[in-house]
């Protein structure tokens, strides 16, 4: 342990038996980029460069665009949450009579019910809360609808995030979202398909969660 660090957990062990802990250092802000394109051209940058496949598609035609990306992976069985925007939007623009495409398997019982499923499905495709360019992270806010189970056990995970919820920072994402008023109960930042490397440094994809992240920026 470095020696700011312990003199840090120090100070607030010694401020909690006063019943009083320390003021919280002052909030860094890291520079803004400049305009909404750099920020979705530094994300997109940040994504490909750990292995992320990422699609700029219209907003009005992103299952469209899915489409042929789920063709090019053999992708059979499909998980998506139907209460949401994005599950009716993709019940809406979906053809169950295309042999072509894959089966559409709802999220729709709890969890406990859905275990075997979820690890059965080829891909899952999920909405986010939006994403942060300074260090090419997307953000997604589980829910009952859409579990984290959702992003995290299937081999292909599928985000759709919308151009305009990129933000600098993880900070200017909290405060336009206001999640002070509503902290979120449970919050996972993606950066790329699931990385592990061994004792040798050899890198495997898919070990610890999916081995694949295809990302559809909505833009306009």
């Amino acid at each position: 342990m470095n020696e700011p660090a312990r003199t840090m957990i120090l100070s607030r062990l010694r401020a909690a038996v006063r019943g009083v802990l320390p003021v919280a250092p002052p909030e860094w802000n890291p520079p803004a980029l400049p305009g909404g394109e750099a920020r979705i051209e530094r994300l997109q940058r940040l994504l490909e460069a750990v292995r992320t496949e990422v699609h700029r598609v219209p907003r009005t035609a992103w299952v469209e665009s899915l489409k042929p990306i789920l063709r090019q992976r053999g992708v059979r069985r499909l998980l998506y949450a139907p209460g949401t925007p994005l599950g009716r939007s993709l019940e809406a623009g979906w053809d169950d009579g295309a042999g072509d495409l894959p089966r559409r398997i709802p999220f729709e019982r709890p969890m406990e019910d859905c275990k075997a499923m979820v690890f059965e499905v080829d891909a899952a495709v999920t909405s986010t809360a939006g994403a942060v360019a300074d260090v090419g992270s997307l953000v997604l806010r589980p829910d009952a609808r859409e579990p984290r189970s959702m992003s995290l056990v299937p081999p292909l995970h599928i985000a759709v995030l919308d151009s305009a919820a990129v933000f600098d920072s993880l900070g200017a994402i909290m405060r336009a979202q206001k999640w002070a008023a509503a902290m979120p109960a449970n919050l996972v930042l993606v950066s790329g398909p699931s990385r592990t490397a061994d004792i040798e440094m050899t890198l495997a994809f898919g070990v610890h969660g999916p081995k694949a992240l295809v990302v559809l920026i909505l833009v306009d």
